[in-house]
């Protein structure tokens, strides 16, 4: 197991680094604090919300099959977030790097990696979220949402990657083996993923995991899907529990028109238009909902024109076009899993199995939750909008995982249980202070132009392979 380390006692005589207050960090910070900020604010986020001791604490609370005996929960986690973050390429690098802490061998790292409940690695998800949200809200304060008193959750779904054929059975198989699927819930308003429903059959029907996410649906949140889920079970079965939803209509949804269509008016993307259906559910209950048209000024990647929208939204509550506004707004989950395929390891293909394979995923998702923290405290500083439009989190990413072994060597454990015992308050005065610091310069945005259309690709008879120095000759001698 790893060590824990002990608070770092201070003489008088040594210079302590202030930034405001009662906060005080050890001198050795100093340099970091100057040159890569995000890199501390990111380390101590997780002192802070995931030491090793919470961590343990918690999977004693939480796991239901496995349980403690040499190796420590906090142990895989800390190894797994190395190769989620990239300072390590792989889980047996990673113990390489850190064999003499750890009292176990490597098969027993991977043993507990295989054996990992997909139901713990989501209460992982869940708790890490908690966690930073009352600091997300100090950070950004009061935000306008478009619908007042109602938390809107997107969901989404996700399939892992194919792993390689590691695993006995795989190897005589040319297809390529799918470790696993989860169904991720991400809150518009904090930019932060909140829960995860993983399954391991990576087969399995995203609908299938519906009547899991129904049992967490309170009253008052909106949920806003694409047409995979737009199934009478859920969209009834949320309406039944006094919440809300706005989801993209499926060809084969039940519904039957009630009245004239009426013209709404125009947004960004189309015209707009609004008609009352009714739906009944398996027991026959009648359910009252709208049916949002929007005819689109131009065809989706599908070649759609038009895209119907059903909701159970008064039009007290959201009129047409905030309806539709609201669902163009779900890419933002979409651009959420972009992120964490390109900035983070989110996907190992070396873990094949499932239950691996959907921790190594939520390990990234925590991973991807402290990175939003790092936002909101630039955006508390610089403007959220500014944040949005011109910082990379490409960027910031690839500064963690180049900063974070070198700045483990110079600042040991010790001098990061500081971050533990420090009041939220003052944390996040911490991190303004730190955003404050920030170079925005080191991180900026490049967006590309519109992409210029493939060209159609000639075959060159008895020609398997060219020369591409011979190609690139022909281009001068032109």
């Amino acid at each position: 197991m790893l060590d824990k380390p002990t608070p770092k006692i201070y003489s008088k005589k040594e210079k302590l680094y202030y930034l405001g207050g009662d906060i005080m960090l050890s001198p050795v910070f100093t340099p970091f604090i100057k040159n890569s900020p995000i890199s501390v604010m990111a380390r101590g986020l997780m002192e802070k919300v995931l030491n090793p001791e919470q961590l343990d604490e918690w999977f004693e609370n939480t796991a239901k099959e496995q349980y403690t005996r040499d190796l420590l929960f906090s142990t895989l986690f800390y190894l797994m977030s190395q190769v989620v973050q990239g300072s390590q390429r792989s889980i047996h690098a990673a113990f390489q790097a850190s064999k003499e802490d750890i009292a176990v061998s490597v098969t027993s790292i991977y043993n507990k990696l295989n054996g990992m409940e997909p139901s713990t690695s989501a209460a992982l998800v869940r708790y890490a979220a908690e966690q930073v949200e009352p600091i997300i809200q100090r950070l950004l304060g009061k935000q306008n949402s478009p619908l007042p008193g109602k938390r809107i959750k997107l969901l989404d779904g996700n399939c892992i990657e194919k792993s390689h054929h590691r695993i006995k059975e795989l190897r005589s198989i040319a297809s390529g083996p799918l470790p696993g699927k989860s169904l991720v819930v991400y809150d518009s308003m904090l930019h932060l993923p909140i829960d995860v429903f993983p399954c391991e059959d990576g087969h399995a029907q995203e609908r299938s995991l519906l009547k899991t996410v129904l049992e967490t649906i309170v009253a008052d949140d909106v949920w806003v899907a694409d047409r995979n889920f737009c199934v009478v079970e859920f969209t009834c079965g949320i309406d039944k529990r006094d919440a809300w939803f706005i989801i993209r209509e499926h060809g084969n949804y039940p519904l039957e028109l009630i009245g004239k269509e009426k013209y709404i008016g125009k947004i960004e993307t189309g015209t707009v238009y609004e008609q009352p259906i009714r739906v009944r559910d398996e027991a026959g209950e009648e359910h009252a909902f709208r049916r949002i048209r929007v005819k689109l000024k131009g065809e989706t990647r599908d070649g759609d024109t038009e895209i119907f929208i059903i909701t159970n939204l008064s039009k007290s509550a959201a009129n047409a076009k905030t309806v539709a506004r609201l669902y163009r707004d779900r890419w933002t989950i979409e651009t959420a899993f972009q992120r964490l395929a390109e900035y983070l390891n989110s996907e190992i293909n070396a873990l094949g199995y499932p239950r691996a394979a959907l921790f190594g995923f939520c390990v990234a998702l925590v991973a991807y939750i402290s990175m939003s923290v790092v936002k909101a405290a630039l955006g508390s500083v610089h403007g959220v909008d500014f944040i949005e439009r011109n910082v990379s989190g490409y960027y910031i990413a690839n500064e963690i995982e180049g900063v974070y072994q070198g700045m483990m060597i110079v600042i040991e454990s010790d001098h990061w249980v500081v971050f533990r015992d420090m009041p939220e308050s003052d944390l996040v005065r911490l991190l303004e202070e730190l955003a404050g610091n920030v170079k925005l310069s080191k991180y900026q945005k490049h967006p590309r132009g519109p992409k210029k259309p493939k060209p159609k690709r000639v075959a060159m008879k008895n020609k398997p392979h060219v020369s591409t120095a011979k190609i690139l000759a022909e281009r001068k001698k032109s």
